[in-house]
């Protein structure tokens, strides 16, 4: 690992190029460049994340920490080019003070060339991803709603913010609950007419889940709420024929109930992070199926037609946040 503190964009490209050749080449097999976009909080996090997601897909991490925007300008910077991050090569950037509001300035001379670019928020999402050249600069987008106060609010936000090629890590949390309901239907072409799932309030994964239904199926799911589940606890299908279909979360499993056969437990493990994230790297093109899901589920349509180009809208945070602050002092 190399540190670098108080340094410049030049200096940091200098060195991960210095630590490349010291290393023999690691980055000749680059699938793609990962922008992590961090809390301070979670970098270790981001990193353990970006090394499961490595191991299948060989990257550039360029991880982007952002912090006290209203101090001096500076960039500290870590290279570490093979090491703890296993076959990926990191960078990880802390920009202090005006800095942060430009990263693209040091980011962008350190993508990896001729490869598609990820940008992936660790941390809230942005209300709006047009606010975030390295969100515009990103080939494919990946948030996670479920970081947000509200994560049900955040993910309706997706849909009014979507264009194709983003995606939400609440999305690839219900691969496998998708999984186990589409193979119910592998040996019946009976219609399903009803659809129940039972979740917390706030659970994105739900309403996610309810928009896939409901975009699959033509139907309008029912949502009950349970506070004995901290996360989506059963999907129930009601079929033509009086079939009902229902897989309930257990412990690491699933109890997959169908009439007229016997029940059946079914993996349905709790993944970490890297995982999710791996899953999401193994396709760069737009999501169809997740664009219909999140339509239904917030009440947008035609979101697939939108276009995948996104232009930067500048925003200045900190004159936001003294606006907000002169207005509660005058109220006050």
């Amino acid at each position: 690992m190399i540190g670098l503190w108080d340094t410049t964009g030049n200096e940091v490209v200098k060195a991960l190029a210095a630590e490349r050749r010291s290393a023999g080449g690691v980055a000749s097999g680059l699938a793609l460049t990962l922008i992590a976009v961090v809390e301070e909080k979670k970098v270790r996090e981001a990193e353990a994340a970006a090394t499961i997601a490595a191991a299948a897909h060989p990257c550039r991490v360029l991880i982007v920490v952002r912090s006290d925007l209203d101090g001096r300008s500076r960039l500290d910077a870590e290279i570490v080019v093979g090491g703890r991050l296993g076959p990926a090569e990191a960078v990880v950037m802390r920009m202090y003070g005006r800095l942060a509001l430009h990263a693209e300035s040091v980011v962008i001379p350190l993508l990896a060339p001729d490869v598609p670019v990820v940008t992936w928020w660790h941390e809230e999402p942005p209300n709006s991803i047009a606010n975030d050249f390295l969100g515009v600069v990103a080939d494919r987008r990946i948030t996670d709603s479920a970081q947000a106060a509200d994560p049900v609010a955040a993910l309706k936000q997706r849909a009014v913010d979507y264009a194709p090629g983003d995606t939400d890590l609440t999305w690839t949390r219900i691969t496998l609950w998708r999984t186990l309901v589409a193979g119910a239907f592998d040996t019946t072409d009976a219609r399903v007419v009803g659809a129940k799932i039972v979740a917390p309030e706030k659970d994105p994964t739900a309403w996610l889940m309810l928009g896939w239904l409901k975009s699959r199926l033509g139907i309008e799911p029912v949502l009950e709420h349970t506070e004995r589940a901290p996360r989506m606890r059963s999907v129930e299908l009601q079929c033509e024929n009086g079939d009902c279909v229902r897989v309930t979360r257990e412990e690491g499993t699933a109890l997959f109930s169908r009439t007229g056969q016997e029940d059946r437990y079914m993996p349905l493990p709790k993944r970490p992070v890297g995982d999710e994230l791996a899953e999401e790297l193994r396709r760069l093109d737009a999501d169809q199926i997740y664009a219909d899901a999140l339509g239904a589920m917030a009440g947008v349509s035609g979101l697939e037609h939108r276009s995948p180009m996104r232009v930067h809208v500048w925003k200045d945070p900190t004159l936001a946040a003294r606006a907000a602050s002169a207005t509660d002092a005058m109220a006050g």
